[in-house]
This record gives structure tokens, sequence and C-alpha cells, in this order.
């Protein structure tokens, strides 16, 4: 009685574990690999394989999919960061954060090259006013974003459909209409390599320990959680919600200046058409995958962080299977649908409901 007693708590234990979601999907992707390498005649253990490689550019790097995953997902997680918090305070998505994303590219690349120079090898300015330019564009779009939403009451779907159809425009007005090619290898940095390890790896890295530290040491995620639950409580409680709402959306907005700085690094240039391009629906993705309710409240930073991974998994996994570039979103879209319907309060209800149906069975 007692050992079914224990397996009864341990199943209930697993499945309110927040991270279950998240951690499911990462290992149903890792299967998908394993078995199309055996499939294929590669060795199954392959994905997970890391090894040291010599190159004639980059010296001595790490090599291996795992390492290509959180290379190329790195972007993805710096924007999850900030889409978490706008999705957990104003209950909707920064669909902007893509545009935003090529809009801070193209104004640091265009600093840096000089305005309707389309290509350089010396830096017009300073490296560091280029980067404070692209964190500063990212700022100010969340900045446009939150006083919308917050101040102005628009629902944030509307309110940030304005960015995400006028950045990339402007970015290319900032370009005079031309790519951009910043070819120095102080700019390159961002995307390349810090010894073996890739950069993009550590930036993300330093961004999620910023926020985790700030939202674990300070009151900071307990407002945003308080105003996305409800947040005509949270101002009769004393919390200034539209103050808060406005902040989420800066960060969101200043998240999207670094990923655009390193995505931009990453090919030495500013293409406005293309830099960030479907991020948004990643990064909206990921906060789903991540066990996050889209609906605003109660967010898990760590769930987001391992759903953005999880996108570039699959994304990485759908190359290999023979999916092409265009028809990946397919695939994407279609996944976002189940994730949202297994959130939906009548399908959380039914399975509510069966659960109680079988433990009164067993009574």
């Amino acid at each position: 009685m007692n050992t079914d007693r224990k397996k009864a708590h341990f199943l209930t234990k697993v499945k309110n574990w927040p991270l279950l979601l998240p951690v499911v999907s990462l290992i149903l992707v890792m299967a998908v690999n394993i078995v199309h390498d055996a499939a294929t005649g590669v060795n199954p253990l392959s994905f997970f394989i890391i090894s040291l490689n010599e190159t004639t550019s980059n010296g001595t790097i790490l090599y291996g999919r795992i390492i290509d995953i959180l290379n190329r997902g790195s972007e993805v997680a710096i924007l999850a960061l900030g889409m978490t918090l706008v999705v957990s305070s104003s209950a909707g998505t920064d669909i902007s954060v893509g545009s935003v994303m090529s809009l801070s590219a193209s104004f640091c690349c265009m600093l840096l090259a000089g305005y309707g120079v389309s290509s350089t090898n010396e830096l017009a300015v300073p490296l560091v006013v280029g980067v404070l330019a692209a964190l500063f564009m990212g700022a100010l779009c969340g900045a446009f974003n939150g006083t919308l939403v917050a101040y102005l009451g628009i629902q944030p779907m509307v309110a940030t459909l304005i960015l995400f159809s006028a950045a990339r425009a402007i970015g290319l007005l900032l370009c005079n209409d031309l790519i951009v090619y910043v070819r120095n290898d102080s700019y390159g940095y961002f995307g390349g390599f810090t010894g073996p390890i890739p950069t993009p790896i550590i930036i993300a890295a330093i961004c999620i320990a910023i926020v985790a530290i700030t939202l674990n040491k300070t009151s900071m995620g307990m407002y945003i959680q308080s105003v996305g639950i409800n947040s005509k409580a949270s101002r009769i409680a004393g919390l200034n919600s539209k103050r808060i709402i406005f902040l989420t959306y800066l960060i969101c907005g200043l998240f999207a200046g670094v990923a655009g700085l390193v995505n931009s690094s990453r090919i030495t240039s500013a293409d406005s058409n293309n830099i960030g391009l479907y991020y948004e629906m990643d990064a909206i993705l990921a906060v789903a995958l991540g066990g996050n309710s889209l609906g605003g409240g109660k967010f898990n930073l760590a769930g987001s962080i391992i759903g953005a991974y999880t996108i570039q998994a699959i994304t990485t996994t759908l190359y290999a299977l023979g999916v092409s570039t265009d028809q990946a979103p397919v695939f994407k879209a279609i996944i976002v649908i189940i994730i949202v319907a297994i959130q939906a309060p009548p399908i959380k209800a039914y399975f509510r409901k069966k659960s109680l149906e079988k433990g009164v069975a067993k009574a």
C-alpha cells in the first residue's frame, strides 16, 4: 500500500513538474536524431559527440551538433528572455522582435561603415559606438511598444504590429537601401569565437545570468507575475502595473537589439530583409514550449531557455530530414497549435476530470 502511495505521489510530482513539457520535447527531438542517424548508417551517438577541430581561420574550436545548436540557437534564447517577461506581464506577445533585430543591426552597421557606404574594412566610428547604438535602438523600439501597450491600452498584438511592419523599412532607409558589409575582425567577434567557444553562446549565457539573478535577487519577478495574473489587484496592492508592463517591453526590445548585433556579426553585414526573419515566431514558440501560459501570469525562465534550444534542435533536425527552409515554419506552426491546444482550459479540464475519475475508481 505504501509502495502504491509513493508511486502515485511520484507520478503526481512528475506531472506537476514545470519543466516536464520542455524536457520531454527536447528528448523527443534527440530521439528523432538518433533514429534518423541509425537508419542512415551513421553512428547513433553522433548527435552527442563534441570534439576539438583545427580550422584555418578560427584556430582550434569546439565542434559537434550540440555545439551548433547552442551556437545557432543563441539569438532565439536571448529573445525568449524578453518574450517570457512580456507574455507574463501583459498576456500578449511582441511580434516585432525579429524586425527590431533587423533595425538594430542596420543602425549599428550604418554607423560603423558610414552612411551610404555599402562595404568597409575600416570602422568609421569606434566599435563601442556601434554596439551601444544597436542596444539603444532595441531599447527605443521596446519603449515605443511599451508605451502603446501600457499607457495607451492598445492590445499587444496590434501595438507591436506597427514595428513588425515598419522596422525593416526604417532599417533599409538607414542603410540607403543597401546591404551594408562591415568586414572587420573586431565586429565579427560577436558572431565568432572566444577561444574554442562560439561567442554567441557566451553572450546568451551572460544575458540569461543577468536576468536570472535580477529576478531571483529582487522582487521584479514577483511583480511581473502579479501584474500578469491580475493587473487591477496589483494596482490596488500598490504596484505600478503600467510601469512594470512598460519595463518588460523595454527589456524585450533591448534583448532584440543584442540578438540583432549577434546575428549581423555572424555575417558581418546588415541585411535588413533577412536578419531576424521569422524569429518572432521562434521566440513565442520557445515560451510556449517552455510550459509558460500565453495567457500571462506565472512564468518559468528555465523552461523558455530549454524551449529556445529545442526550437533550434527542431530546425536542425528538419534540415537533416530534407525539409527546406521555406517549409520549416509550417512544421513549427503546427507545433505551436499543438502546444496552445494542450494549454487550453477545456483540454486541461478534460484531463483533470479523467484523472479524478481514475482516482475515484481506484479508491
